[in-house]
C-alpha cells in the first residue's frame, strides 16, 4: 500500500516559439535557460558559423575552470609572449615581458574583448595556444558542442586556417550556460561597464551595451568580424530565472543589441522558474538498528514553467508505507510527481537519506529482553 500528499505546484509544458513569431535579425539565434538548458527558441540553431570574440567564451571557461580548481590562482602573474604581444583586433596593448595578474587579464577580456590577454592566458594555462586550442575542442566535445571547431582562443579569422574557426548559436549556448551556472564568479567581471588596469592608467570599456542598458544584464561577450559579422551572446538574471540569448551574423551592432534584446524580454515575459518543494518523510523500517529513514529528494533541480498556464499543475509525492532492513543510502523509497492534469512531466526519486542496518541477532535478543522485563 502506498500513501500520497498532493501539493499545489507551478509547472507546464514548454514549447519554444517559431522564428516566425519573433523579429530576430540574425542568421542564427538561440534563447536557453540557464538551470535547465531548456531552449525557449531557436532560429538555424546548428549551422556552423564564424563566432569571432563570442569564442572568447570558452576561452573564459577553460580559464575559470583552471582557476577554481586551484591549477592556477587570481593573483598568478602571465608573462606576455611574442606571440601574445602580437596579436591583432581588440587588445591592451601588452608589451613583450610585461606581467599582468590572472585578474587583470581575465577583468581585459571580459570586457574589452582583448585578445593579446586571450593568447597570453592560453599560453600561461596549457604551454601554448595551440596546445589550448586542443583543450577547447576536448571540452566542446565533453559539452555536447557538435557544431563546433575551434581554431584559436581569440575568434581572428584573417588567417587561411581561420576559415575552418565555426560554432553555431546552440553550441554557443551551451558554453554559456555552462560558463555562468558553474562558474559564477566571472560576472565579477562581464557585468563590467568600465574600469581600468594597470594601476588605472589603462581605461577599459565593455563592449556589451546590454551590461548597461538592459535591467538585469549578467555579461557576457560581443564578436565582430567582416566575416562573421555582428555577433552577440548575452545574459540576464530576473527573479531568480537566468537566461542566454545568442545571435550570430546581425548586419549592424545595432541589430545584434536589439535581437538579443528581444530574445531576452521574451523569456522574461512568457517563463518562470521554479523550485519544487519538498519536506523530509519518515519511512518507518522493519527490523532495522533504527525505527525509521528519512526520504529526501535525489536532486531538486529547478523546473521552468509557462506563466499562463500555473493553474492547471500540481505536484504529488508517492512514498513506501514501510521498508524492510537493511536500507543502503540512496535507495529507493518513492517519487515526487510534477504533473499537469494526468500528465506526469517531471519525475523526482525520493532515496533513503541514510543507510539503515538489520538488527543483529544479538540486538534482537536484547530488544527482546527489554520488552520482557518492562512487561514484567
Amino acid at each position: 500500500m502506498k500513501r500520497f500528499f498532493c501539493l499545489l505546484c507551478i509547472f507546464a509544458l514548454i514549447v519554444p516559439v517559431s522564428a516566425a513569431e519573433l523579429n530576430v535579425p540574425a542568421k542564427s539565434a538561440v534563447l536557453m535557460d540557464v538551470a535547465t538548458g531548456q531552449l525557449l527558441y531557436e532560429q538555424d540553431a546548428h549551422t556552423p558559423l564564424a563566432p569571432a570574440s563570442v569564442t572568447k567564451v570558452m576561452t573564459m571557461l577553460l580559464i575559470m575552470e583552471a582557476i577554481d580548481s586551484g591549477r592556477i590562482s587570481w593573483n598568478d602573474t602571465v608573462t606576455t609572449s611574442e606571440a601574445a604581444a602580437a596579436k591583432g583586433g581588440s587588445q591592451i596593448y601588452l608589451k613583450v615581458g610585461e606581467g599582468m595578474s590572472v585578474s587583470d587579464m581575465v577583468k581585459s577580456i571580459a570586457v574589452s574583448s582583448a585578445n593579446d590577454c586571450a593568447c597570453a592566458m592560453a599560453e600561461h594555462i596549457a604551454g601554448s595556444e595551440a596546445a589550448f586550442v586542443e583543450l577547447m575542442n576536448k571540452r566542446a566535445k565533453e559539452l555536447g558542442m557538435n557544431d563546433t571547431n575551434f581554431v584559436n582562443c581569440t575568434g581572428l579569422d584573417d588567417s587561411e586556417d581561420a576559415k575552418n574557426h565555426k560554432t553555431s548559436a546552440h553550441d554557443i549556448a551551451i558554453m554559456s550556460r555552462e560558463l555562468l551556472k558553474n562558474h559564477p564568479d566571472i560576472k565579477k567581471f562581464t557585468t563590467i561597464w568600465m574600469d581600468t588596469v594597470r594601476d588605472g592608467a589603462f581605461g577599459l570599456s565593455n563592449t556589451n551595451k546590454l551590461v548597461r542598458f538592459y535591467p538585469g544584464a549578467t555579461g557576457l561577450k560581443t564578436g565582430f568580424t567582416s566575416q562573421a559579422g555582428y555577433c552577440l551572446s548575452s545574459s540576464a538574471m530576473r527573479d531568480e530565472m537566468e537566461l542566454v540569448a545568442v545571435v550570430m551574423g546581425c548586419e549592424t551592432s545595432k541589430d545584434r543589441f536589439a535581437a538579443c534584446k528581444t530574445l531576452l524580454d521574451h523569456g522574461f515575459a512568457a517563463y518562470a522558474l521554479i523550485q519544487p518543494q519538498q519536506d523530509k518523510v519518515e519511512i518507518p523500517v522493519k527490523l532495522g538498528n533504527a525505527d525509521s529513514v528519512s526520504a529526501v529528494p535525489s536532486g531538486m533541480d529547478s523546473v521552468l514553467i509557462d506563466k499562463g498556464q500555473k493553474a492547471m499543475v500540481t505536484q504529488e509525492t508517492e512514498l513506501l508505507e514501510q521498508v524492510s532492513a537493511p536500507v543502503s543510502q540512496g535507495q529507493r523509497l518513492g517519487t515526487l510527481y510534477i504533473k499537469a492534469g494526468e500528465q506526469v512531466l517531471k519525475e523526482i526519486p525520493l532515496v533513503a537519506e541514510t543507510a539503515v542496518p538489520k538488527l543483529t541477532f544479538g540486538q534482537m535478543f536484547s530488544r527482546l529482553l527489554r520488552v520482557l522485563t518492562m512487561a514484567a
